[in-house]
């Protein structure tokens, strides 16, 4: 199982590509992408992860951009059978993550670097993660930023899925 915040390659000069992904029980494909809007190799920046039974909300600075709802109900994987660990690196994707793979990594670029600050996984000192929700301001927040910056929303990919969109996708 894995929650993927990734950061994909770009060509100088345009926004930077948030990439997102909620895998469980071996199956992925849930990917919403993003640009950003800033500059985020300009300055730090907050990027959380709330994985609660409920949902699991990924937000930058403090702001929701993606929520995965637990639709178990619905016969939808949601990760919570598994450990899970905290893993971060630099990966070359660039089979696929650049541009659709027509951009390579220029290696003579090198050494490539993630920098991390005040990192916090805090899972155990309260409770009131557990039944976090998002309020109606973190709602509209969170619509406005998908209307405005997202790129990629695998739930109106038709192409990709032609037998019928996920089931997350289309149940209300």
């Amino acid at each position: 199982d894995e929650i993927d915040f990734e950061f994909l390659g770009n060509v100088s000069g345009q926004p930077y590509i948030l990439h997102t992904n909620v895998f469980s029980q071996g199956k992925g494909n849930r990917e919403q992408q993003f640009y950003l809007w800033f500059d985020p190799t300009a300055d730090f920046h907050t990027y959380s992860i709330l994985w609660n039974p409920q949902h699991i909300i990924f937000s930058v600075d403090g702001t929701a951009i993606r929520e995965f709802k637990n639709m178990e109900s619905k016969g939808v994987a949601f990760p919570k059978n598994q450990a899970m660990r905290i893993y971060s690196s630099l990966w070359n994707a660039d089979d696929w993550a650049t541009r659709g793979g027509l951009v390579k990594t220029d290696w003579n670029e090198g050494p490539f670097i993630a920098s991390y600050r005040n990192f916090n996984a805090d899972a155990s000192s309260s409770n009131a993660w557990y039944s976090q929700q998002l309020d109606s301001t973190s709602k509209e927040r969170l619509s406005w930023v998908q209307k405005n910056y997202m790129i990629y929303n695998y739930c109106n990919d038709t192409k990709r899925f032609p037998q019928g969109l996920p089931t997350e996708c289309t149940a209300s």
